[in-house]
């Protein structure tokens, strides 16, 4: 296990287990920021701004996080260049998945990383493809519920996998923390995921 305490600024359950998977302890410090687009902006630049902007957040609220690094990270889903947020209710929810139904969309998801005056952002882009999906299934994903937390309104490690006709890029990206970028992320400030890892030597 990872002895080095990273902060994750997230309350996302499913980030906090992806962490996990890789070995790295960390603790949670959730954040507030404005996600509003700017003017003209691409949607992963969009981003790479709100992920670097709730690292940065979390690294200032935690008065310099004792020199500890500090993870945030964004994710957009975006169909005809429109990003599909979070849906407000169900309505909404059955809407986006109408919308993403036998259709691909793309999936960006950005993670920083705050340490002292050292910062860096990387970024996956993933390209998702739904089957065509009937009115009944929607509304029976819907009335789960689980469409309500979740950008484009489906979570790709539940119940919505059976709807995911194939995936070209990073599953973990998707679910909303990329490990692969993740881990170079973290191995540019010197934390090596695998040196800490189980039954590794020292």
């Amino acid at each position: 296990m990872n002895q080095e305490l990273i902060y994750l600024a997230s309350g996302s359950p499913r980030r906090r287990e992806l962490l996990g998977q890789i070995g790295v302890t960390h603790a949670i410090h959730v954040v507030s920021v404005d996600e509003t687009p700017q003017p003209g902006e691409d949607p992963i630049d969009l981003t790479r701004r709100l992920a670097l902007d709730k690292a940065t957040t979390a690294w200032q609220e935690l008065n310099g996080a004792s020199g500890r690094l500090v993870i945030g990270a964004d994710t957009t889903v975006v169909i005809d260049g429109e990003i599909l947020g979070k849906p407000h209710d169900r309505d909404a929810a059955a809407l986006m998945l109408r919308r993403l139904s036998g259709r691909s969309h793309d999936v960006h998801t950005a993670v920083a990383g705050v340490m002292e005056a050292e910062r860096h952002v990387c970024a996956s882009t993933s390209t998702v493809n739904f089957r065509n999906l009937e009115a009944g299934e929607i509304d029976a994903y819907v009335a789960t519920d689980e469409p309500l937390d979740k950008a484009g309104a489906y979570a790709i490690q539940g119940l919505a996998a059976v709807f995911i006709e194939y995936l070209e890029g990073s599953y973990s990206g998707v679910m909303g923390l990329p490990l692969f970028e993740t881990a170079a992320l973290m191995r540019e400030f010197g934390h090596d995921v695998l040196a800490c890892a189980p039954g590794v030597a020292p």
